[in-house]
């Protein structure tokens, strides 16, 4: 399982590093079109959809994405507005679920918040075009920020966790493996920001300390890091009510995509949002 996992892991990241620095935009297009039509399928399986019925929907929303943010220009006001809603959605719908439960499966209560959830993923899927337009490198570096706060959260979870952070929804995380992730993305984009020079100049963190200074940076990269951990409890606490381990099997050892974005889900509109006013 270990070496499948292993295995997935460098494919994936071969073909990541492949399509974003290898300067041809239909690759791109292609990958992030197929990614998008996984994401949205297995979401609406999740919310209760056969996997036939998940796909004739996931297609509508993906061609609907194609047209609206990949073979046009888009205006940055709209741009806007997506990432604005896609964000009051998260804050004014999900976060609250975490308390208060989900819907049952089924229903029109359902079938809205499964639409609210859809409409999050094209806009985390639109703010990695549009980062991916500014460069492959600062859409890394967006990116690594979730990364970041989710290896150092698991390695603090084993080392000091103690306190759940939601049982009833992923008894395996700690507010220590939280909170460590939090601190290391705090330390590194320090570093980042005081010694990445010339080299890491084109990055999120060090645009948004020029911009607005240290203590608005360091209280965003918290926001951004307790965003991550939402959007993961989020597909954790859908996957628990649709009895299911994982999304779906489409990455072997790793689930299926939405597995792999989940905490990206709600960060990427955030950080698109913020990157807007920098």
């Amino acid at each position: 399982m270990l070496v499948t996992r292993i295995i997935t892991a460098i494919v994936l990241l071969v073909i990541l590093l492949a399509v974003l620095f290898g300067g041809y935009y239909p690759a791109f297009v292609v990958v992030i079109l197929a990614f998008l039509m996984a994401a949205v399928t297995e979401a609406f399986q999740l919310f209760g959809r056969t996997r036939a019925q998940a796909a004739v929907v996931a297609a509508f929303w993906t061609a609907a994405f194609a047209f609206a943010f990949l073979f046009k220009e888009n205006n940055p006001a709209t741009l806007k507005i997506w990432f604005g809603i896609a964000t009051a959605i998260w804050l004014l719908r999900f976060v609250p679920s975490l308390a208060t439960g989900l819907p049952p499966l089924g229903g029109m209560r359902n079938t809205i918040l499964g639409t609210l959830y859809a409409v999050t993923i094209v806009a985390c899927f639109a703010a990695i075009v549009m980062f991916f337009k500014v460069s492959a490198g600062y859409l890394l570096s967006v990116m690594a920020l979730v990364w970041i706060a989710d290896i150092f959260a698991y390695f603090s979870g084993k080392a000091f966790g103690k306190n759940k952070l939601a049982p009833s929804i992923s008894p395996g995380k700690s507010w220590e493996g939280a909170i460590g992730g939090g601190v290391a993305v705090l330390l590194i984009s320090s570093l980042v920001i005081l010694f990445g020079g010339a080299l890491l100049a084109d990055t999120f963190v060090v645009r948004l300390q020029a911009s607005m200074g240290w203590a608005a940076t360091l209280g965003i990269l918290v926001v951004i890091t307790g965003a991550s951990v939402v959007g993961d409890l989020v597909e954790s606490q859908l996957k628990r009510r649709a009895g299911v381990k994982d999304s779906s099997n489409l990455l072997p050892g790793h689930g299926g995509v939405l597995d792999r974005i989940d905490a990206l889900i709600p960060v990427l509109p955030l950080a698109a949002l913020i990157h807007t006013v920098l």
